[in-house]
């Protein structure tokens, strides 16, 4: 009787733990930078929230000003999660990634739903497709800025360099939100004839928004003051001006800051089509550079 065939051996399974071991260990995620960037998210869910549970018939603008208090809230919170990685050498891919999400989200989604809340949805009686076309352009072009800009900065190898390519989409949202808060006030204190949802000054805000969707995927270049050193030490006139308008806000934040914020942004706006055309010394003196950092960098 011939004995039974042994049975083939099974190839063994490839070491997974090892691989993922190495995968861990090159995946980085910094504490502080991605808390801040998680506030940003947080900011505009929230921000949805009242935009969502807002009353159109009332007549109260109480929810979409909370509402875009969050969103600038967010544009802070974004401010801050990539100074604080840069300052403590704590940027990662992980956390560029993340900080897109979080974009998209507070300055993508929350910004166009806004403006289709409160002027979108009533100006195409009959075909609301329009209303939603007009918004998900500035969505749309909103995710391919973030997008562009990760490749961009992948490619480089870094964070990003001292210029931006087309309008951010945070200041883009912060433009919106301060344009849109500006027009409430103006209404409240009856510089504009009528109720706010009557307007036809409400009309500039679709406009606006087409017109922040299109920056966002040019080719002008915006500073990034990625260089900014706020432990530097300063000349005298720039730390009195600066102590000056931070304690003018402050104090009457109530009367100055609704059109401080909209001419903040709008200056930023403009300044990218200027920019070009402005001396390489007076570039350095607005944008904080120094002399010896003029090799080119890449686009972001």
């Amino acid at each position: 009787m011939e004995p039974p065939e042994p049975k083939p051996t099974p190839p063994p399974d490839p070491p997974r733990s090892s691989e993922t071991s190495h995968t861990d260990a090159r995946l980085k995620i910094y504490f502080l930078p991605n808390v801040m960037t998680g506030a940003n998210l947080f900011c505009g869910f929230v921000a949805l929230t009242r935009i969502v549970e807002w009353n159109s018939e009332s007549g109260n603008y109480r929810d979409i000003q909370m509402a875009l208090f969050f969103i600038l809230l967010a544009c802070i919170f974004d401010l801050l999660d990539g100074r604080v990685a840069r300052m403590g050498g704590a940027e990662s891919p992980f956390g560029r990634e993340f900080d897109s999400l979080a974009d998209m989200i507070s300055f993508g989604v929350a910004p166009a739903f806004l403006v289709y809340r409160i002027v979108l949805y009533d100006v195409f009686p009959g075909h609301p497709e329009l209303g939603w076309f007009v918004a998900s352009v500035y969505l749309l072009c909103g995710a391919f800025r973030l997008a562009r800009f990760n490749c961009l900065a992948a490619q480089a190898g870094t964070g990003g360099g001292r210029e931006f390519l087309g309008f951010p989409i945070p200041a883009a949202a912060g433009l919106v939100a301060s344009l849109t808060l500006f027009m409430i006030w103006l209404n409240e204190i009856n510089w504009i004839e009528g109720r706010f949802s009557r307007s036809k000054w409400r009309l500039l805000l679709p406009a606006i928004l087409l017109f922040l969707s299109w920056m966002m995927v040019s080719e002008v270049k915006y500073p990034t003051f990625k260089k900014l050193d706020l432990r530097a030490s300063k000349t005298f006139t720039k730390t009195l001006i600066a102590v000056l308008f931070i304690g003018s806000v402050v104090v009457l934040r109530g009367k100055i800051l609704f059109w401080v914020l909209p001419l903040f942004f709008t200056t930023y706006l403009l300044y990218g089509f200027v920019r070009p055309r402005v001396s390489r010394r007076v570039r350095r003196e607005i944008e904080d550079e120094d002399e010896d950092e003029d090799e080119p960098s890449s686009p972001a």
